[in-house]
């Protein structure tokens, strides 16, 4: 692990000493959402109900692009809004998306370039203390999807290219 990861797990603890944190992979290459998007989609329903999961793979650090907390069935995801959890949305029966706005929740000041370690972990960590996800934010109507790739049929003669 690199001190970003250990800058985490320092944010998460300060803000809840109990928290159990079990990482799913430090393997995403960087920047690569749809990476991370295969990550989280094939990992997290092996948790226990109730977990938080932080998603972050995040290119968009410092831009625009919401911070946003999703309930899935009955998992919470910490995330940027830029379709890293487009995956994970479409196994879902239930999803309700809520924009991070409670800004006092964040660590303070907020970096301009680690939201991971100034809003979602602390973000993620106060989940997991009991507060209620309505309390970070207003429901969002759309979210950031990813254009999945998916191979052409063998009679193509471009077997495994992609749309």
């Amino acid at each position: 692990m690199d001190h970003f990861a250990g800058a985490l797990r320092g944010v998460l603890l300060d803000v809840f000493p109990e928290i159990r944190i079990a990482d799913i992979t430090h393997a995403v290459q960087a920047y690569d959402v749809l990476d991370g998007a295969l990550a989280i989609s094939e990992s997290y329903k092996y948790f226990p109900g109730g977990s938080v999961h932080m998603v972050v793979v995040d290119p968009g650090v410092g831009s625009e692009r919401r911070p946003i907390l999703a309930t899935v069935g009955e998992h919470y995801f910490v995330a940027p809004d830029n379709g890293v959890l487009s995956l994970v949305y479409a196994q879902a029966e239930s999803v309700l998306v809520r924009e991070i706005t409670s800004s006092h929740y964040f660590r303070q000041p907020v970096s301009s370039t680690f939201h991971g370690r100034d809003v979602f972990a602390p973000v993620a960590a106060n989940l997991a203390k009991g507060v209620d996800p309505a309390k970070f934010g207003d429901e969002l109507q759309t979210t950031c999807a990813l254009l999945r790739p998916r191979p052409r049929s063998p009679q193509t003669g471009r077997c495994g290219a992609l749309f």
